[in-house]
């Protein structure tokens, strides 16, 4: 039978469609399966609210995820993190060292213990506070950078010293820098940790010195009344209150460095008349993990991580554990910040700490 020209050419067509779809149902076919969805494992924990940004950043997330990681916290101050239920956590991450040693005297059992982060306690002020006080010897200034001297302050606030006499005219009632809870979180902690050595000659504070010093210890702290249990929260109310109710407070370096980034528009709106001053001496704050069972040591190993060290400093101004991620500190746009920290000085022994937190809870 004689197919007529429009047949042929149908049928071609037809042919050609058969022969397409089969291509495309082999060529699938021939292509491997698609992975698996991976499963993540979810960690929970207790952090200080200083490291809540670093936690809810997004490339943190999907580094987390890429380590098949799904982390979650609380915010608990460093010391009240030791005290609270652990039950279903599977990490602690206090600020310091100290807090670590005050867990183990109440029984937090850890898997493993490891300084991942690190960042060096510092004054925060205001230029128009902090140039007032350069005559009175608290304060000292050398091109942008500033410096607190510890001692002066100490005797100054023993001595009942209003910021008039220290020559800060606009300020209110007596000298006071503010702080944390020092029984409850770690800024405001190692601010009393600092005082505790001034009053023992520069040297590490003994329970010795301390329960001579108690009395003094309490008074330099009921100067400033109702403290925060969170730095992060510190640091805020420090930054919308103004210079007219915290003209002076205790916190982190890294949380000037991390607003910096993160929240560029309020940096440019307070740059002008923020002041960052290392204390001399200073101390540093180590942010321990403590892993509390096999999942907080997969998180303490992802911390150690090169990628996460990295964002760790670039991003929120955390000095790391690691060498990576130490570049200038000149990255981050901020006046007066150290590319070395001076004049750091070692916290006194975790039995002296240990009384020093009995002190300041009025024990």
């Amino acid at each position: 039978m004689k197919l007529s020209r429009a047949k042929i050419i149908g049928l071609v067509c037809v042919l050609a469609a058969v022969a397409v779809v089969g291509g495309v149902f082999a060529f699938q076919a021939a292509q491997p399966e698609p992975p698996a969805p991976v499963e993540l494992t979810k960690v929970n924990g207790y952090l200080g609210g200083e490291k809540i940004s670093l936690f809810e950043d997004e490339e943190f997330t999907k580094l987390a995820e890429q380590a098949g990681l799904d982390i979650s916290y609380r915010k608990a101050g460093s010391l009240a993190m030791m005290e609270a239920s652990t039950e279903g956590m599977n990490y602690l991450f206090p600020s310091s060292q100290a807090a670590v040693e005050y867990g183990h005297e109440l029984g937090v059992a850890s898997t493993s213990e490891q300084i991942v982060l690190n960042s060096p306690i510092v004054i925060y002020t205001y230029r128009s506070v902090a140039d007032a006080l350069v005559g009175s010897g608290i304060m000292a200034k050398d091109d942008d950078a500033y410096t607190m001297n510890v001692d002066a302050a100490v005797q100054a606030m023993l001595a009942d010293k209003t910021w008039a006499d220290l020559g800060y005219t606009a300020g209110y009632g007596q000298f006071r820098i503010d702080s944390t809870d020092p029984a409850a979180s770690n800024s405001g902690n190692e601010w009393a940790a600092l005082i505790a050595n001034s009053l023992a000659g520069g040297r590490p504070a003994t329970v010795e010195t301390i329960e001579r010093d108690a009395d003094a210890i309490r008074a330099i702290f009921s100067k400033s009344g109702w403290m925060e249990t969170s730095s992060e929260d510190s640091f805020s109310q420090f930054l919308t209150l103004g210079e007219g109710s915290k003209p002076m407070m205790v916190g982190y370096e890294s949380q000037v460095l991390d607003l910096a980034v993160n929240e560029p528009d309020l940096y440019e709106q307070v740059k002008g008349d923020l002041v960052v001053a290392y204390t001399t001496p200073t101390v540093w704050s180590t942010h321990v993990l403590m892993a509390l069972d096999e999942n907080g040591e997969r998180l303490s190993e992802f911390f150690m991580s090169d990628e996460v060290q990295q964002l760790a400093w670039e991003r929120h101004g955390f000095r790391g554990a690691s060498q990576l991620g130490t570049d200038s500190a000149s990255r981050f746009g901020v006046t007066g910040i150290a590319e070395r920290v001076p004049a750091a000085v070692e916290l006194p022994a975790p039995d002296a700490m240990r009384r020093l937190i009995e002190v300041v809870s009025g024990a």
